[in-house]
């Protein structure tokens, strides 16, 4: 199992920059794949960005392509989400969520179904003012 943790959220006017990071704890020897997703007020989960615990860009959803990047630095078993030229419709909370690597999967598409991931974080709560 992997026990994840979320920060760096908060408020910020139209047009900033946050940087959210994940620490994930447990099994953290297994490769693992790490996402992004968001929750805004009277909607459901939207998966953000994907990628490999150890590298590797998997997806980044079309409303966040250009302004938003996923990184990881896996010493420190810690994933990032660097939002900029944030808009007030990016106004969530954001949540971080791992699987590990070895499922079988097919295509592409399961990277941003929240049902696909069995380890959550907390949220962490992200603010945009216009």
């Amino acid at each position: 199992q992997v026990q994840l943790v979320e920060s760096g959220g908060g408020s910020v006017q139209a047009g900033g920059s946050l940087r959210l990071s994940c620490v994930a704890s447990g099994d953290t020897y297994r490769r693992r794949y790490m996402a992004w997703f968001r929750q805004a007020p009277g909607k459901g989960r939207e998966g953000v960005a994907t990628m490999y615990n150890d590298g590797g860009v998997l997806y980044y959803a079309d409303s966040v392509k250009g302004r938003f990047t996923i990184s990881q630095d896996n010493a420190k078993n810690t994933v990032y989400l660097q939002m900029n030229s944030l808009k007030p419709e990016d106004t969530a909370v954001y949540y971080c969520a791992a699987d590990f690597v070895g499922r079988l999967r097919y295509g592409r598409t399961w990277y941003s179904r929240s049902t696909e991931y069995p380890y959550w974080g907390q949220g962490t709560q992200v603010t945009v003012s216009s």
